[in-house]
This record gives C-alpha cells, structure tokens and sequence, in this order.
C-alpha cells in the first residue's frame, strides 16, 4: 500500500509543503478586521523556478496584520506559467488549492501545462502558497510527533466511543499553538488568504481574475468572489462546501460522515466485481462494508504491526485510509491490498505502511490556524462533543465519530479577527460549479448550499460520478467540456446541468 500523499492530506482538510521559515516580530499584533487599504503591492520579480520546468517563480510580501498596511510583512511564493500562445491570450487563471493550506504552486506545476493546453493558451496560470506553508513563510506549533499523526490530529475516538484522548491532546495543541505560534498563526485565515490573493493579482498587474478552486479552495474562491466581485472575470469552482457562516469548518467535517456513507457503494461495487482477481474483497457489494466493519473492530481489539515501520495498524487508522481512499477510484486497489493483508495471517503486514510520517510542522499548523481562527462558534462543552460522537457513531459506523469529534478550536486562545463572510446573489453572473454526485469529503447537498447561496450568480454542473474533484480529475468528458467552454469562450449552460455517468480515464 502506498503512503497517504500530500494532495490526500491537503483536499481531507490536513494542510501543505515546505520551504523558508518566519519567527515573527514580537510587536506584531493579532490580526483585525479592518477597511484600511494596504499598501500598494510591489512588482514581481520573476524568476525560473528550481524546478527548471517552465514556470517562474516570484515572492510577494504581504502586510502580516491588514489592519496595519505599513507594519510587518510576510512573504509568500507564488509561480506563474505563461501561455504558450500569446495571440490566444485573454487573461489570467488563478489556481487555488483545496486545504486549508494546499499549494497553489503544486498546482501550477502539476496541472498547469495540462489546464494550458486544455485551454489552447487563453491564459497564463498562475498560484500562491498561502501564508504558513509551501514555499511561504511557515507556522509552527511546536507539536510532537505524535499530535502530529494525522490519525491523532483528526479525533478520531477510542474503539469505546471514548473521547478523553482527543479532549486532552485538543487542549495540549490549541495550549502549544498558543505559545508557539506566534503573529503569523494567528493571522492564518480564509480572510487573509483572500486579502493575498487580491494582493497577487494587484502585483500581476490585472484588474481581474480568472480562477479555478478545489475544494476548500471553492470556498476561498467565493469569498473572493463576494468581497471583491469587481476584479473577477470567469469563476470555476470544484467540489464545494456548504458556505453558511454557522456552518464553515465545524459543518464540513461533520459532513464527512453521510459523504463517506454515499461513496462506499462505489467502493463496494469495485471490490466485489469478479474482475478484480486476488484483490476480490467478497462475493457480493453488500458483503463489503459488513467486513469491513467487522476488520476495523478486530483492529481495534487487537491492532497489526507493519514490518517496514513497526506502526501499528489500528481499526481507526484503516478508518483513515479508507476515508482518503474514497477521494479517488486510482486508489481503490491500494486499499484493497491493505485490507486482505490484515485479513491474512498474524504477523507483521508486508504491505506498506500508508502513513510512515507524521503531517510536518507547516501543515499541522495551518490546519488548526485557519479552521480555529476562521469562527468563534466551536463549541466549548465536552460532554457535548461526546454525545454527538456517540450518535455520528451510531448513524455512520464507517467514520466512527470522528467528523463529530473535538478539535483544538474548543479551546482556542484568540478570538477571531474577522466574521465568516456570507455568500449572496449580489454580483456578476459569472460563477460555474462543477460537482461530482458521490464526493467523499464535500457532499453534493453541501454544493446545493453553496448554489443556492448564490443564486443567479451561478450554475451547477452535476456529474454522476464518485470521487473528490471533477474538472479534468475523473474523466467525465461532459463535465470537462462545460468548463473548458466556460474557460475559453465565457459560456455557460443557460441552466444547471447534468452529466452522466462516463467510465473514468
């Protein structure tokens, strides 16, 4: 079985990369809400990217505190591929990654030359590391190795039901970010990230975007979009939310537990067909989530150790890994491979451990930051918590509680700087959603919010598919055409639209 990947951790609300680190100024202030224009961005320095691959890459200073244009800044990396077809070229395409904390950069690298050519050059495509991670300046938390397992980050419950362990390890990262984290932490948000973002493009020297979100990324692209509506141009987003202000963060994790419910059948589906040989979990569908059931108590009970690392492979974290496996059929085989190794024998599993390292300080860090400093909403009561995760439980055993759990946000230290914007139908009528029926992580009735909330603003492009992520992800070629038509040509289906089913590339 392969390591759970970056992209996986980023798009299941983990968070991002690597590069330069900040300690902060110890007069910076907490970040606050403030009209007060900031300082005029400066130009780009454009250079080629280490990479060597055809991008340029530039650093942006950004005020560390919006409030106070003049004061600190912090640098974020930001990289640009141009269009190879200049006489083709009509504007900029920002790429904005799913997270929170996801790299904008990684996704000009890895899906720029693609979107460029699907796209015949109308645009040059553009991204930004948000503050914290990438190539940014970094957050850190100081956490250990273990708060920083991503089965231990997301609260996961004891096989009992017990949440002691999540309430204890919430209190000591929400206490750590507190003292560690300094100004940059608590600057993290959507709110600043949007703010960045406009802030690029008054660098790039454009009076509006175009732009294309995944994920949480879709709901970055709406705020954008609500706060700034003059500066955008064609807006595609991927794979969204459910953007109510009562609901922002806190709801979307609670709404992975009905979102895994609707995608297992796929799974199940793929794991009982005859064609799969020794990688053929049961003999039927409805075979399939009773024994996984049954393996993830067994681990609970009685947990397995991997021969290439010594973890231990317990019932929660096959829970995990089914949970990022769902993102996409290519990972089907890989959690097959994993269940019939646990249901094998007794020894030591010889299949790869899927989560050898914990999340780097970076990721952890901006995931806390943002979702903690997003809302002030996050309840305060424990016994609380454990009375929804004993009925998420109860009602979606395949997530066990956890999207119900208690995060470090029921304890945080620093009120937020600014309110959770509210999506309207005030603004252009130039917004396109794209979504897939049986999304693991961002349902489909949480996309229905998302359009509803805008209203005549957008459409909705439903494929009836399963996976995370629609345009040129899962090989839904009606789907694809919508966007790319949207993209080039400005044009949108007069009404929302339905994509079927097309076998995936």
């Amino acid at each position: 079985m392969r390591p759970l990947t970056r992209t996986a951790l980023v798009t299941t609300l983990s968070a991002a990369a690597c590069a330069a680190g900040l300690t902060a100024p110890a007069h910076a202030v907490t970040p606050t809400a403030s009209a007060a224009p900031a300082t005029k961005a400066p130009r780009l320095a454009w250079q080629p990217c280490a990479e060597k691959d055809g991008r340029e890459c530039a650093t942006l200073p950004v005020p560390l505190d919006y409030s106070r244009p003049g004061g600190p800044t912090v640098d974020v990396a930001v990289s640009r591929l141009r269009s190879d077809h200049p006489e083709a070229r009509r504007g900029t395409l920002l790429l904005i990654p799913g997270g929170p904390g996801g790299s904008g950069r990684e996704e000009v690298a890895n899906r720029g030359a693609k979107l460029r050519e699907e796209t015949g050059g109308a645009y040059d495509i553009v991204g930004l590391d948000p503050r914290g991670t990438g190539g940014s300046a970094k957050a850190d938390c100081g956490l250990s190795e273990d708060d920083r397992q991503m089965v231990n980050l997301r609260p996961w419950p004891g096989p009992d039901g017990d949440i002691s362990a999540n309430v204890a390890r919430a209190r000591r990262v929400a206490d750590a970010c507190a003292r560690n984290g300094g100004a940059l932490l608590r600057s993290l948000s959507t709110a600043n990230e949007v703010r960045d973002l406009d802030r690029f493009r008054q660098a790039l020297g454009e009076d509006k975007l175009s732009a294309l979100g995944v994920s949480y990324g879709t709901y970055v692209g709406a705020v954008y979009a609500q706060k700034f509506p003059q500066h955008t141009d064609r807006w595609v987003l991927d794979s969204s939310g459910d953007p109510d202000p009562e609901r922002v963060e806190r709801g979307w994790l609670a709404n992975m537990s009905g979102a895994a419910d609707d995608r297992f059948p796929d799974f199940a589906k793929w794991a009982a067909d005859p064609a799969r040989g020794e990688r053929r979990l049961a003999a039927k569908a409805s075979d399939v989530r009773p024994m996984f059931l049954a393996l993830a108590a067994e681990l609970d009970r009685k947990p397995r150790k991997f021969a290439d690392t010594g973890h231990e492979l317990t019932g929660n974290l096959l829970r995990q890994v089914l949970q990022n496996s769902l993102y996409s059929d290519a990972d089907f085989p890989h959690l097959a491979d994993l269940i019939r190794a646990a249901r094998t024998g007794t020894g030591p599993l010889t299949v790869a451990d899927p989560a050898p390292w914990p999340l780097s300080q970076a990721d952890a860090a901006i995931f806390v930051g943002v979702v903690c400093n997003d809302v002030d909403t996050w309840p305060r009561s424990i016994p609380s918590y454990a009375r929804a995760v004993a009925t998420d439980h109860a009602r979606h055993p395949l997530t066990a509680g956890m999207p119900a759990g208690i995060l470090p946000c029921a304890f945080w230290k620093t009120p937020s700087a600014d309110k959770p914007t509210r999506i309207t139908p005030k603004g252009p009528s130039n917004v396109l959603m794209i979504q897939n029926l049986r999304d693991p992580a961002t349902p489909y009735r949480g996309a229905l919010k998302m359009r509803a909330a805008f209203g005549e603003r957008a459409r909705l492009v439903t494929v009836d598919a399963g996976g995370h992520g629609v345009y040129l992800d899962n090989g839904n070629a009606c789907g694809d055409r919508a966007v790319t038509k949207f993209l080039v040509r400005g044009e949108r289906p007069g009404a929302d639209a339905f994509c079927s089913a097309e076998p995936r590339g």
